[in-house]
């Protein structure tokens, strides 16, 4: 399975710090990620899958590598890349296995459950499951101006102010992008991200 190939790619990386491996490591992400929006959503269901679970995890994965946080979003310079979840605990626990022992940038990835208020500024992605609109909106208010690079699968999720949002249509994972409200993030997308997305708001700098 693709999925599995990549993870593999991923945990035993070869001259980390070649610039050329890098750019051979980035290149296969992002033929991944193509792949991911294109065709392995197969039977999405009403019941969340553990097939869509690996998926929706790749997905973060990834955007953490083409995505670009401003330095002020790191306490430290070896602090470590936060992924914040709000919502599904099962999608915790394969988000957790999907990034352990993982890197970007040189800095450990984590996964924290968002609890409180208060951790909404710790992480550096925030995938929020919230099906309550009043209450999204609530929480897309307050990081808004954080460096956080907010992620949801719900209706009207763009317009509430979140950043990328995953949608099936046909079948199929799709990609919507806002880049207002990444850019009032401080954060920058790649163009390669970009072009994988069924959906861009906004224009680019």
């Amino acid at each position: 399975m693709l999925a599995d190939h990549f993870n593999e790619r991923v945990q035993k990386p070869t001259s980390v710090g070649s610039p050329t491996c890098s750019l051979i490591r980035r290149a296969v992400m992002l033929m991944v990620l193509m792949g991911l929006v294109i065709g392995v959503n197969r039977g999405w269901g009403a019941e969340t899958s553990l097939a869509e679970y690996r998926v929706k995890s790749l997905f973060l994965f990834n955007f953490a590598t083409y995505v670009d946080w401003p330095a002020n979003a790191f306490a430290t310079a070896s602090a470590p890349f936060v992924i914040g979840l709000i919502g599904d605990e099962k999608f915790a626990a394969v988000l957790a296995q999907t990034v352990e022992g993982k890197t970007v940038s040189g800095r450990r990835i984590v996964m924290q459950p968002i609890e409180t208020e208060d951790d909404f500024g710790k992480c550096h992605i925030l995938f929020i499951d919230e099906p309550d609109q009043k209450r999204l909106g609530e929480i897309l208010d307050k990081v808004k101006t954080l460096p956080v690079l907010t992620v949801g699968e719900t209706d009207r999720f763009m317009e509430r102010g979140g950043v990328i949002n995953l949608v099936k249509r046909q079948g199929k994972v799709r990609l919507d992008i806002n880049l207002d409200a990444a850019r009032q993030a401080q954060l920058a997308i790649s163009v390669r991200l970009l072009s994988v997305a069924d959906v861009v708001k906004g224009k680019a700098n």
